[in-house]
């Protein structure tokens, strides 16, 4: 998988980075896949085994990938062009210092999630305990958790999942990352760690939360994501309630929740958490300004 400069001779079938490039973002644009320019590269870079910066040094060069290289790149650009998720294609999906393995089976975490789990980073940081406590509802790929458990490294961590095929993806991931101060748990969030009540200091969560009528536009959601990953009842919140129960069972007085949302429920979700005895209940909004996260005190 090493380009080769048209000087040193290509092969038949072979094609320069650049065209390649070209062709690519010309497929990708055709299929309305947003960004394509960017899909384009990290495409060719997932072939090649680089960065993306190093794809637009080769196209300056005009160096060539191999007949073999360009014929794997035009088959994963018409997988792109026809909606699966890129983090599908090349099985892995950044997220804040980590990259985690991702596919078929578990959420795909996204990029606004990130200031999400800041919002429980500097609440772990801020518990005087020299092991503060903190719970995962829903873990997914395990993005959250280790974002926790890696860049809080003296916190004790648990990721809860109860989808066997997220759950797989999960031990995956904080297998590869060597976190062990995460422990993952399979078992419904309902029923999660009555071993630690009372004693956690944050409880996060990203649950499900689109309504169930409201059908995401994006056929790389619609079709890759797992429904249970997505949907949260008629008006998005039917997981909430239960996390909300949950969490004021685990939490001490005192200690944190964090929930992800959608940008329209902000304040039916402070008037819940309210209701349900919660503190300072607040909304915050992500880079785009769009209401994001509400965290509530125990």
């Amino acid at each position: 998988m090493t380009p080769t400069t048209p000087a040193s001779g290509a092969s038949p079938g072979a094609a320069s980075v650049r065209s390649l490039r070209e062709d690519a973002v010309a497929v990708l644009a055709r299929a309305s896949v947003p960004d394509p320019e960017v899909d384009a590269e990290l495409l060719i870079g997932h072939v090649l085994g680089v960065g993306r910066g190093r794809v637009q040094a080769l196209v300056v060069m005009d160096e060539t990938l191999s007949a073999e290289d360009a014929g794997v790149l035009r088959s994963l650009v018409e997988r792109r062009a026809a909606r699966e998720p890129l983090q599908h294609i090349t099985g892995r999906a950044p997220f804040r210092s980590l990259e985690l393995t991702v596919g078929p089976g578990v959420f795909v975490p996204r990029p606004e999630t990130e200031q999400v789990a800041q919002f429980a980073i500097d609440a772990l940081r801020a518990v005087a305990s020299p092991e503060p406590v903190a719970v995962d509802l829903g873990t997914g790929s395990g993005a959250i958790a280790l974002a926790l458990a890696t860049e809080v490294p003296h916190a004790r961590v648990y990721a809860v999942e109860n989808s066997p095929e997220a759950f797989i993806w999960a031990r995956r991931n904080i297998d590869e990352v060597g976190a062990t101060n995460l422990t993952p748990v399979f078992i419904d969030l309902a029923d999660a760690l009555p071993q630690l009540d009372g004693t956690v200091d944050v409880v996060i969560s990203n649950p499900p939360y689109v309504p169930d009528d409201a059908i995401p536009r994006d056929p790389e959601v619609r079709l890759h994501d797992p429904h249970a990953a997505l949907y949260g009842g008629p008006d998005g919140l039917d997981v909430v309630r239960t996390i909300s129960r949950v969490a004021r069972r685990l939490l001490h007085p005192g200690g944190t929740l964090v929930l992800e949302h959608g940008e329209l429920q902000g304040a039916a979700i402070r008037d819940l958490l309210t209701a349900d005895g919660w503190r300072a209940a607040a909304t915050h909004r992500d880079l785009t300004t769009r209401d994001r996260a509400t965290t509530a005190l125990r």
